[in-house]
């Protein structure tokens, strides 16, 4: 017979590891033993690099060896974050009995598994930010995608193809999304590769099951209620992140008491590009400012999380807009109101996500105080609101809820000092259980009982320095130094001998123990009871409690944006029926701040409108603050409209539907494709999207190829803006001085330069927009000032000058051969080929036909001229 293998045998304990893991197979198993957090094989080698911790073997030597690392159980808040920020999975394995009441292994379960996108853990979340899990489902017609935060409660949902669904990701930043597994490619293609994802069975993607699920949790028979009946896709994307909440052992979900749809049509469009060119919240570059922090005065995290999706999602309301503008104009003609409703703020915690932490159970006594204390600061906002003649800031006090029961029980239940943690005792206060009194008055007053006997044994025996104390072996114990030891009676029980000295104990301290340290383990247990008991009762209250939050939120924006203003004199918007934009003295709001101090901002005056100057041609050096005209523009919009006062004199303007930047090189080389190819992808993308009410903002358009290439581009599409029904609002930023020559033919067109000081041999940038087009780009002046040696300088002049002579004679050249070459075509007006272009051109319908298609067409015409003239 063949001999068999070995069979490896397994510990008890491993045998429990392997078992919980297997159900875990792609978390991070933290496993309780002892006093200890384990992990094991390659959990316990990721482990030990990300936290830095020594990594040993369980079993050295022997069959069953394998890799360990741990950490002490009461450091899992240190450690855990580092796991979660470094995009682990963890699944928390702790002790389910208590290890003296059993003689076999204990008994242990996963109670929690912490994920990117799912954590209550404060060391994982940012105050200011939200930490959202993302869900999304793949159709051939769109994608649903949707978005919780599940420490705040907010839960958002919308569809729509993989252009919007991008935009959402980029503004909604998830740590943590979904996919089916089916769709894992489509995912990747779509949307790279730089997200946290987790991949869920199919089956869970299914309208029936989505439906069901989310029905149960809002205890409803429709989703109607919540507007999004029609967002198919986006139903089915939201099922299965309950689903996946379910699945990570998070079923305490009260909080989550509403799913909202992201109105598309609401907010002002910015593709990704624009999102990230503006840099709006994000930047490439690492030294970088971005708007939000220069922007962002809020004082409480929920104002903060709330400002950041103002940022994302702009209004287009023009009513909605004008009230946030009527607030902040109110608050800043009264600063003392301003200042007695900021000093409020600063005093209330994370309200949304304390109550999130309630519906959980995961809330500290401390936090339930903070809870209280928040509530109570809230009071005398909605007493200051009230009383203001605006009526927005009048309708938030109205709306703010007293909460004064909620107050009164946590004021009456626990102490003002209560600890971070029940187990450390004194959590509830004096008054709420007879028999907590009691059982405290017992353990506090042990102190002079033990004092009372030390002293009465001391007279009685005349053993002076007898002493009384305690430790974990045989419990209370009188100490006697051998001295003494013929003065010990006869009915104490010797349990020591040290070498100076004797222990004993008696009947008396044995009781007195078993009374004192039983009344510590009831005192405990009711200290727990009570505090779950007021957690539960505080549950009722999560929809107020989140009311206040919202509100609070709003009002902590409104306060932002008035600091602001104050700070930096920004003006109030005027905003208008029309689709004009005038911005008197506009400055850059991110540039500005970064000046040295006593150097101005140079303003600048900017005017569009569809009938007069619909499309601004910007000429000027590099380095004359071309782009910087070109974001400010943009910035002082996207400002405008989510209710802020604006960085200029004065801002009058229509409503804003689209804002479209396309703004500096940005490569996507790792992706394959050069800059002009990006360029060209993001240009496509504008020109495809325009409305009447769009702002287009160009910059360099065409320069990632040849010289007559880039000018032929930019010249077309200039032309293509210009002549679409729509009249975009248009800024087109260019070192191509030929397209200067546009304004003689395109009526719309104005030219403008960013002016420039030519002194004797260097040049001084104003950074002035004035009328009129710019003569040269005084490359080699800047090529000069970034210090570059002089022989290149003079080599480089010496160039210019020949090709500048070549070009104008070659444009000579080419303007002669093109009349000649039409001439010679139409010539002969009985030509058939111009009668077949005379159809061709009729045969055309202008009001359906595509850029694409019209370029084609007229490529076509081009092809048969030349064949005509061969």
């Amino acid at each position: 017979m063949a001999a068999k293998d070995k069979v490896v045998k397994e510990t008890p304990l491993m045998k429990q590891y392997n078992e919980i893991k297997r159900k875990y197979p792609d978390a991070c198993l933290l496993f309780r033993v002892g006093d200890f957090y384990e992990t094991f094989g390659e959990d316990a080698v990721r482990a030990s690099k990300i936290l830095g911790i020594t990594l040993t073997k369980r079993g050295a030597g022997s069959a069953t060896e394998t890799a360990l690392a741990g950490f002490p159980h009461h450091s899992i808040n240190t450690y855990l974050p580092k796991l979660v920020k470094a995009g682990l999975r963890v699944a928390i394995c702790d002790q389910l009995e208590d290890p003296k009441m059993t003689k076999t292994i204990v008994k242990r379960g996963v109670t929690e598994l912490v994920t990117p996108g799912v954590s209550m853990n404060d060391e994982v979340l940012q105050s200011k930010t939200n930490n959202f899990l993302a869900s999304l489902y793949f159709t051939t017609k769109s994608i649903g995608i949707s978005f919780l935060d599940v420490s705040t409660g907010e839960f958002l949902t919308a569809q729509g193809n993989a252009e919007y669904v991008d935009k959402l990701l980029q503004n909604f930043s998830p740590s943590e999304v979904l996919v089916s597994k089916n769709n894992k490619a489509d995912f990747k293609q779509a949307f790279g590769e730089n997200y946290h994802s987790f991949y869920l069975e199919d089956w869970v993607y299914k309208q029936d099951y989505a439906f069901e699920i989310l029905t149960k949790h809002f205890q409803t028979v429709s989703l109607k209620g919540f507007g999004i009946e029609d967002l198919k896709e986006g139903i089915i994307a939201s099922g299965a992140i309950l689903y996946y909440l379910s699945e990570t052992q998070h079923n305490k979900l009260q909080h989550i008491t509403a799913l909202q749809r992201i109105a598309e049509d609401a907010y002002v469009w910015m593709d990704r590009f624009t999102i990230r060119n503006l840099e709006l919240y994000h930047s490439y570059n690492p030294n970088a400012v971005t708007l939000l922090e220069v922007i962002d005065k809020t004082l409480s995290p929920m104002g903060g999380r709330l400002l950041k999706r103002w940022l994302a999602l702009p209004l287009k309301e023009p009513s909605k807009i004008k009230q946030r503008h009527e607030v902040v104009s109110y608050l800043k003609a009264n600063q003392v109101v301003l200042q007695q409703i900021q000093n409020q703020i600063k005093q209330i915690a994370d309200l949304e996500r304390l109550i999130s932490k309630i519906a959980t159970a995961k809330v500290s006594p401390r936090e339930v105080v903070y809870l209280k204390e928040s509530l109570d600061a809230i009071l005398p906002i909605k007493t200051l609101a009230l009383s203001s003649p605006q009526e927005a800031v009048k309708r938030i006090g109205d709306s703010l809820h007293n909460c004064d029961l909620l107050r009164e029980k946590i004021k009456t239940t626990l102490n003002q000092d209560a600890p971070v943690a029940v187990a450390k005792g004194n959590a509830i206060a004096t008054g709420v259980s007879a028999t907590l009194d009691e059982l405290r008055a017992i353990s506090s007053s042990g102190k002079e009982f033990l004092d009372a006997i030390e002293a009465r044994e001391s007279e009685r025996t005349g053993i002076s320095s007898l002493k009384i104390s305690f430790n974990n072996v045989f419990g209370y114990y009188i100490e006697v130094r051998n001295t003494h030891k013929d003065k010990v009676p006869p009915e104490w029980i010797r349990k020591q001998t040290l070498v100076n000295a004797e222990r004993y104990i008696t009947e008396e301290l044995k009781e007195y123990e078993v009374k004192i340290l039983g009344a510590e383990e009831k005192i405990h247990k009711i200290e727990t009871a009570l505090f779950e008991e007021l957690v539960a009762w505080i549950a009722a209250y999560i929809k107020p409690v989140q009311l206040n939050a919202s509100l609070i939120a709003q009002l902590d924006c409104l306060c932002s944006f008035t600091q602001l203003a104050i700070e930096n004199q920004y003006s109030c918007p005027e905003l208008t029926e029309t689709v004009i934009l005038e911005i008197k003295n506009g400055r850059h709001p991110v540039i500005e701040k970064q000046l040295p101090i006593g150097v101005p901002y140079i303003a600048n005056d900017v005017f569009l409108d569809p009938e007069t100057q619909q499309l601004i041609m910007i000429t000027g050096p590099n380095m004359s603050g071309k782009s910087a005209i070109l974001r400010q523009t943009a910035l002082i919009v996207l400002l405008a409209q989510m209710g802020s006062f604006v960085p200029a004199e004065h801002l009058k303007m229509g409503i804003v539907d689209k804002i479209f930047t396309r703004v500096g090189a940005s490569d996507n080389i790792s992706m394959g494709e050069s800059t002009f190819m990006v360029e060209m992808n993001e240009t496509a993308s504008i020109l495809n999207n325009i409305s009447e009410r769009s702002l287009v903002l160009l910059d360099e358009i065409g320069r990632g190829t040849s010289t007559y290439d880039g000018i032929s581009i930019a010249w077309a599409i200039a032309e293509f803006l210009h002549e679409h029904p729509s009249r975009p609002k248009t800024l087109f930023a260019t070192h191509y001085h030929e397209l200067n020559e546009m304004t003689t033919t395109l009526p719309r067109i104005q030219n403008y330069n960013v002016a420039v000081k030519e002194l004797k041999d260097t040049v001084l940038f104003v950074r002035k927009l004035v009328q009129g087009g710019s003569a040269h780009s005084f490359g080699i002046h800047v090529a000069k000032m970034a210090g570059m040696p002089q022989i290149v300088l003079l080599k480089a002049q010496k160039i210019l000058k020949k090709l500048e002579k070549n070009h104008s004679n070659e444009v000579l050249h080419g303007v002669k051969e093109a009349q000649d070459s039409v001439q010679m075509s139409f010539f002969n007006l009985d030509d058939p080929l111009l009668e077949e272009i005379k159809e061709e051109i009729l045969s055309l319908d202008v009001d359906t036909i595509t850029p694409i298609e019209a370029l084609m067409k007229l490529n076509e015409i081009k092809r048969m001229l030349t064949q005509k003239n061969k």
